[in-house]
C-alpha cells in the first residue's frame, strides 16, 4: 500500500503562481512508475493535468502547456507542480497520482486525498 500526502493548494489571484507537491510513502517497499496531477472541477470529470514517468518523459494537457511544469525527485518519491501564469478555469481539486509496483512487481494505481487551488479573476 502506497499513501500519497498532497501539499501546496490555496487562493491565489489569476496570473499567480502556486507549487504543488506530493510525498509518496508506504510500510513496504515499491518502486514508482508513474507520479502525476489529475484535477477535477465542480460538475466536470476529472482530468490528467501532468505526469511523468521514471523514465523521465512528461505528459501534460494541452490547456497547461508553458504554464505548467512537472518535476519529480525518485530518491525521495517526490513529485511538484509547478502553476504559473493560473486562469480561473485552473480552479479545482488536484489529486496526486501514482502506479506503483512491489516487490512483486504487481502494479496498482495510488491517489491522494486532494488539494484545493482556487484562482479568482
Amino acid at each position: 500500500q502506497v499513501q500519497l500526502v498532497e501539499s501546496g493548494g490555496g487562493l491565489v489571484q489569476a496570473g499567480g503562481s502556486l507549487r504543488l507537491s506530493c510525498a509518496a510513502s508506504g510500510r513496504s517497499a515499491f518502486r514508482i512508475n508513474v507520479m502525476g496531477w489529475y484535477r477535477q472541477a465542480p460538475g466536470k470529470q476529472r482530468e490528467l493535468v501532468a505526469s511523468i514517468s521514471s523514465g523521465g518523459p512528461t505528459n501534460y494537457a494541452d490547456s497547461v502547456k508553458g504554464r505548467f511544469t512537472i518535476s519529480t525527485d525518485n530518491a525521495k518519491k517526490t513529485v511538484d507542480l509547478e502553476m504559473r501564469s493560473l486562469k480561473f478555469e485552473d480552479t479545482a481539486a488536484y489529486y496526486c497520482y501514482s502506479e506503483a509496483s512491489n516487490i512483486y512487481g504487481i502494479r496498482n494505481a495510488y491517489w491522494g486525498q486532494g488539494t484545493q487551488v482556487t484562482v479568482s479573476s
